[in-house]
């Protein structure tokens, strides 16, 4: 049986624990509140291109938000590194709705070329590193032949295989555009290099002065 001084230290301690987890569930509840604020600024792009990187989203933005921070998400099914969607964070909701309203209303311009893209803004469940929610208690279990809801986890397991596959079939043929893309573009970049070497050639060697002497057009500084 306690003595009074044992069972008043049990007190004092029972108080500290209680006091203490009080302040742990106020912490979670302010945590959770900044990272509700950081949802609502934030939206989500997806069907990006593999060549589209964080500068490329920020120069993008530029004209209607300031990009705080940009975290690209991984697509898990496929063996590829590729980037398929990113979450992007800006410095206030009216931004993020601009920032919408533009993706939606306006091509993505990549390397001069029209992408297209879809923006929505945020969910929590987007976040890998979002904070547990006060409150939410997570409960699990293996399932096994013979359980309730086993033939539908099976399933559920085959969709995901054949979801794999389609998603691996894709991206090859998104590669494949992607190269085909670039090569256009560099074709394009080629040939205008070119016009604008023969230009300056032509005004360096004094060819064009005899060109307009000859067609009689008359040059700006004449």
């Amino acid at each position: 049986m306690a003595t009074s001084d044992e069972q008043a230290h049990e007190d004092r301690q029972d108080i500290k624990d209680e006091q203490l987890a009080h302040k742990d569930d106020e912490q979670a509840e302010k945590e959770y509140a900044d990272f509700e604020a950081r949802v609502r600024r934030t939206i989500y792009i997806d069907h990006l291109s593999p060549l589209v990187t964080a500068q490329v989203i920020k120069a993008s933005l530029a004209q209607c938000a300031n990009v705080v921070s940009t975290e690209f998400i991984q697509n898990y099914t496929i063996q590829y590194e590729i980037p398929a969607a990113a979450l992007v964070e800006v410095d206030n909701v009216s931004q993020a709705q601009a920032a919408v309203d533009l993706m939606n209303n306006f091509p993505f311009m990549l390397g001069g070329m029209p992408r297209p893209v879809r923006a929505v803004f945020a969910k929590p469940d987007m976040f890998p590193d979002r904070p547990r929610k006060p409150g939410l208690k997570v409960e699990f279990s293996w399932v096994k032949q013979g359980d309730p809801g086993y033939d539908g986890m099976n399933k559920l397991k085959g969709l995901a295989r054949r979801q794999e596959a389609e998603n691996m079939a894709l991206i090859k043929n998104q590669l494949e555009e992607e190269k085909e893309l670039a090569a256009q573009q560099q074709e394009t970049l080629e040939a205008s290099n070119s016009k604008y070497d023969m230009l300056e050639k032509l005004i360096t060697d004094g060819d064009i002065t005899k060109l307009a002497q000859h067609y009689k057009v008359k040059l700006g500084d004449d």
